[in-house]
């Protein structure tokens, strides 16, 4: 069983999914957290599906003692209430058309969140008073109808990226291959411990296996009889046999 906590704002249903079907460790086990990083640090979980600073590491972890695999970066997004210009022109944002708006949460310069914070502040944003500023997935999930999550055009707003992290002393073909899954590996690659088969279920795909060859090479014939068959046809139709001179 490969217990597996993922942050919120990240959507992996699909990698569950296919671990669930193309592996064969005992099942999945899933955890939402606000704090991913928490939850695998206290020992609830053997990987996590984090957010971490651009480029950077959570200060709580260190690369010496611990696996990180970065997936995607993050883009950086604004939430505007629904009423707003911004909402009803639905294009990226400049940072200069919303200096005067009142910032109810802002991602910190290290780049790290406060989940509360900023469902507190998108209740005010659905009030239709000011913005939020943090990653634009994590917007996508927390707004409600009344608040639309725009693409922030402000190199200055820490970037976020969401990476697999986990112990090294921890790791397992489990998590290798979840991994494996994450960055796009296919179920046919060796890195997956493909589900084992039943006797039943091999010999069914034996005999799948020998049923198909069987088809094809009756196909063959088949063609080959069809071909021969409209050569001796095509004498009568283009030419005329030759016949003998009389006495």
């Amino acid at each position: 069983m490969l217990r597996l906590t993922f942050a919120t704002g990240t959507e992996p249903g699909k990698w569950f999914e296919r671990y669930r079907r193309a592996t064969d460790h005992g099942g999945l086990e899933t955890i939402d957290a606000d704090d991913a990083i928490a939850v695998l640090l206290a020992g609830d979980a053997d990987v996590a599906l984090a957010r971490l600073p651009h480029g950077g590491i959570d200060k709580r972890i260190s690369e010496d003692d611990t696996h990180i695999v970065r997936l995607y970066t993050e883009s950086r997004g604004v939430a505007v209430p629904k009423d707003s210009v911004f909402a009803e022109l639905g294009e990226a944002v400049d940072p200069r058309d919303i200096a005067d708006e009142h910032l109810n949460y802002r991602i910190a310069d290290d780049a790290s969140l406060n989940i509360d914070e900023i469902r507190a502040g998108l209740q005010v944003v659905a009030a239709n008073v000011g913005i939020v500023i943090a990653p634009r997935p994590l917007l996508k999930v927390l707004s409600k109808k009344q608040v639309v999550p725009l693409e922030l055009k402000d190199p200055s707003v820490p970037s976020t990226d969401i990476a697999l992290v986990w112990p090294k002393e921890k790791d397992s073909e489990a998590i290798q291959d979840f991994v494996g899954i994450a960055k796009g590996r296919t179920q046919n690659s060796s890195r997956h411990e493909a589900p084992k088969k039943s006797a039943s279920e091999k010999t069914k795909a034996k005999q799948a296996r020998r049923n198909d060859a069987q088809g094809r090479a009756q196909g063959r014939a088949q063609g080959r009889t069809q071909k021969n068959s409209g050569r001796k046809g095509s004498l009568g139709r283009g030419s005329s046999p030759r016949r003998g001179r009389r006495g």
